[in-house]
């Protein structure tokens, strides 16, 4: 199984471009940071994340700065790339976190 849900801050946004076959397509980054548990230790983790949304799911008003969660599913960035880009094909502006 191929899923990734991430909640994240939209960090950039590329301008609105088309496929070749006339898909619509924005190119974000996302970053996420969190406290993860593992090896029964708290670790605290950071991460960038490239993204893709394609088609109708390039109508919601996403600004930079925004908080998402976001799920999709990791694909390479192309046929001869190695690089890894979440396809987003769930988008939802959450609140942040309260912070103390």
């Amino acid at each position: 199984m191929n899923k990734l849900l991430l909640q994240a801050q939209v960090v950039h946004i590329a301008p609105l471009r088309y496929t070749p076959a006339g898909i619509p397509l924005l190119s974000v980054v996302l970053q996420h940071v969190s406290e993860q548990v593992e090896a029964g230790m708290r670790r605290r983790v950071a991460c960038e994340v490239n993204a893709v949304i394609l088609g109708d799911l390039t109508k919601v008003n996403l600004q930079v700065g925004a908080h998402i969660q976001a799920s999709g599913f990791l694909a390479n960035r192309s046929l001869k790339s190695t690089q890894l880009v979440m396809h987003i094909n769930q988008i939802e502006i959450v609140n942040m976190p309260a912070t103390s």
